[in-house]
């Protein structure tokens, strides 16, 4: 897991994560997860998704350090000795942000915007961490109690993936909101993917064949530009299946 996550930055770098998973790897030692997998699994994880996103060095440091000072016995001052003034306020704004309790959907969301905009005032980067520990935390979600997955997924719809869409981070909202769909509206989530499957080697090619006729076009015109296609996403397909009043995708488009 460490050397994918290290494999895109410089050797200075690539050290500086070392000894932020080092850190990690020892303070969450014995603490295991739900899922019954050790706790350092989510904090990799976590950072692997950022580094995936391309972001520095920093930010994926704050990742694997996200939960020791909520979760352990290091303290602010031990990662600010260690690994400077920014990855440490990094993570003190996660820490912040864990410690949020909302009474109400509504004080929720007006309490987590302005929660944000603190946040970004200061440095962008901690709703990058938070908004990547919430992916990650739908993604080992199958392993907690009913109840507790459709609370989870609730507060996921109606909060991060707003979040991750008003920051334009839609590799993020598109991956959160199908989560949610998969434990909030299994029945359709299963239709849906599996509508999708069946179908899925005429859509490439119909794609494939309609970037080609563009880029064609584009080239005889002179105007640079980049055409890519890709499917709809799950949540998307359903928002539009509910605002057509259809239960098929037949009519879809």
């Amino acid at each position: 897991m460490i050397e994918k996550i290290i494999s895109q930055y410089s050797l200075e770098e690539a050290e500086k994560i070392k000894e932020a998973h080092s850190m990690a790897v020892e303070a969450h030692k014995g603490q295991m997860r739900e899922s019954g997998e050790p706790y350092i699994t989510h904090p990799e994880n976590v950072a692997l998704i950022l580094a995936d996103m391309n972001m520095d060095y920093e930010t994926v440091c704050a990742a694997l350090l996200h939960d020791v000072v909520e979760d352990t016995a290091i303290t602010q001052e031990e990662i600010a000795e260690k690994f400077g003034n920014i990855i440490s306020e990094i993570v003190r704004g996660v820490t912040k942000l864990n410690k949020i309790q909302f009474a109400s959907k509504e004080e929720a969301q007006a309490e987590n915007l302005r929660r944000m905009f603190l946040a970004m005032s200061h440095d962008i980067r901690v709703i990058l961490v938070k908004l990547a520990d919430r992916l990650h935390n739908m993604q080992t979600l199958s392993c907690c109690e009913e109840s507790k997955q459709r609370r989870i997924a609730k507060e996921t719809l109606d909060i991060y993936a707003p979040l991750a869409n008003r920051l334009g981070i839609y590799q993020i909202k598109w991956r959160l909101e199908d989560l949610c769909l998969k434990y909030l509206e299994p029945e359709a989530y299963k239709y849906i993917q599996n509508a999708i499957s069946e179908g899925r080697d005429q859509r490439e090619q119909f794609i494939d064949e309609i970037v080609t006729i563009i880029n064609r076009k584009l080239v005889e015109n002179t105007i640079p530009a980049k055409v890519y296609g890709r499917p709809k996403h799950y949540y998307s397909i359903y928002k539009k299946m509910r605002q057509q009043g259809s239960d098929s995708l037949d009519n879809i488009y």
